[in-house]
């Protein structure tokens, strides 16, 4: 087909930006033009994928920045409350300047589709006001809401039973008057900044209309079932796709040495290493593993056990393979890098949706979820799925599931359909 142009719009994250990556090589490939909009600290990277960054100016960018850094208020939070805030500042707070941003870059780029991650709400509000059909890139679990399924945040299994849904309603409404209440009415207020109506919807789906295409970085039986899915959605496979080969440390030989492998990881923007990280150290450092933890390029300040290895960051395709089980705080895009590598989990999710991608690794026999992070916690989960096959064994179905798929061709394929049509 001729090329497109093609609008990109992200929040500036690493989990928000990665995903995207992929797809964006096959448009360009395909000879369509890309313009990006994020963060200056992804504008190489966007270049080497071939397409044209495009800088943040009235919206914040706090790309490159720890959440500590770009947001203090949320270090100490969990739970809903992390949610909440996560939701209130980080995403809808910085919608409406970058809805101006965008609107710039429409005005000297006539684009014919856009494409953002699906909390990118800048660009959502353009789409509504332009008719400018948009792809959502999913970088978490499932956002839209499900008779099902209950609300995000609570990190609860689905239930389509009569009890179950009632469950589901009554969280609903309970999340719609009550615990998240002030996200919903936040929500009306942005939209309201940004010049569209009030949506008539319950919480999370009231600040965005939804997408032509819900493109899922995941396989199916990674999500929940919903006898009510949105029928835009596709479950497209890992889309988080191996980058260059790193130089690996001195240690490598010792992944080949007969131990067991654990890859303890707190992802690139929680900076909080006494969440996880230390307490990981603790926990496993008498027992017969080597111990494999990187950091996101944070300072580790404490003294090393004997049988862990400390990396800022080892790419996930060259070191999962040699992993027996990673303990993660729930990343949605690391969480299925390992999955797509056939590794079984110990979760510890307890800050924004990460309860949530937590529960979907239990629900599938694929780990174990942590009710609170101490060493003896760390220990007998990580000792659990060392110990116990089925979990590798779900692990591993999981996985064919993934090589099954090639996310970012037919992510780019079903862009270029929405193009056509």
């Amino acid at each position: 087909m001729a090329g497109a142009r093609v609008l990109v719009a992200t929040t500036p994250a690493d989990g928000h930006v990665n995903p995207v990556l992929p797809v964006v090589r096959q448009l360009v490939r395909r000879g369509h033009d890309v313009r990006w909009y994020t963060g200056k600290a992804y504008h190489d990277r966007i270049r080497a994928a071939g397409a044209t960054p495009e800088p943040m100016c009235a919206a914040r960018d706090f790309g490159g920045m720890s959440k500590r850094e770009a947001f203090p208020d949320h270090a100490n939070l969990t739970g809903l409350a992390s949610f909440r805030a996560g939701m209130a500042d980080i995403f809808y707070g910085t919608a409406v300047d970058q809805l101006a941003d965008l609107r710039g870059v429409l005005a000297r780029f006539p684009a014919d589709v856009i494409v953002s991650d699906d909390m990118c709400y800048g660009a959502c509000f353009l789409s509504e006001h332009t008719g400018i059909p948009q792809a959502w890139v999913g970088n978490s679990v499932y956002l839209l809401g499900s008779r099902d399924t209950a609300p995000l945040g609570y990190g609860l299994g689905p239930s389509a039973s009569w009890p179950g849904r009632l469950r589901n309603r009554l969280l609903t409404l309970a999340g719609d008057h009550l615990a998240l209440r002030a996200l919903r009415h936040r929500a009306d207020e942005v939209r309201a900044a940004a010049g569209l109506p009030r949506l008539p919807a319950s919480v999370l789906e009231n600040i965005a209309r939804r997408p032509d295409l819900y493109l899922m970085g995941t396989v199916e039986s990674f999500e929940f079932p919903r006898s009510d899915l949105f029928a835009g959605t596709h479950f497209v496979g890992l889309l988080d796709q191996p980058g260059t080969d790193a130089t690996p440390p001195d240690w490598w030989p010792e992944l080949h040495g007969g131990r067991k492998v654990v890859l303890v990881t707190q992802g690139t923007v929680a900076d909080d290493t006494h969440r996880l990280l230390l307490p990981a150290l603790e926990a496993l450092a008498d027992l017969p593993v080597l111990v494999v933890v990187t950091t996101g390029n944070r300072p580790l300040e404490t003294p090393v056990p004997a049988n862990a290895r400390v990396e800022g960051f080892v790419p996930y395709h060259q070191l999962l393979p040699h992993v027996d089980v990673m303990v993660t705080n729930g990343g949605f895009n690391g969480v299925n890098a390992a999955l797509a590598h056939g590794v079984p989990l110990v979760v510890a999710g307890a800050t924004e949706e990460k309860a949530d991608v937590a529960r979907r690794v239990t629900w599938t026999g694929a780990g174990v979820a942590l009710r609170g992070v101490t060493p003896q916690r760390v220990r007998r989960a990580v000792g659990g799925v060392l110990d116990d096959a089925r979990y590798r064994d779900a692990a591993t179905r999981l996985q064919k599931e993934y090589l099954a798929q090639d996310g970012p061709r037919h992510a780019a394929d079903l862009v270029e359909g929405m193009v056509r049509r």
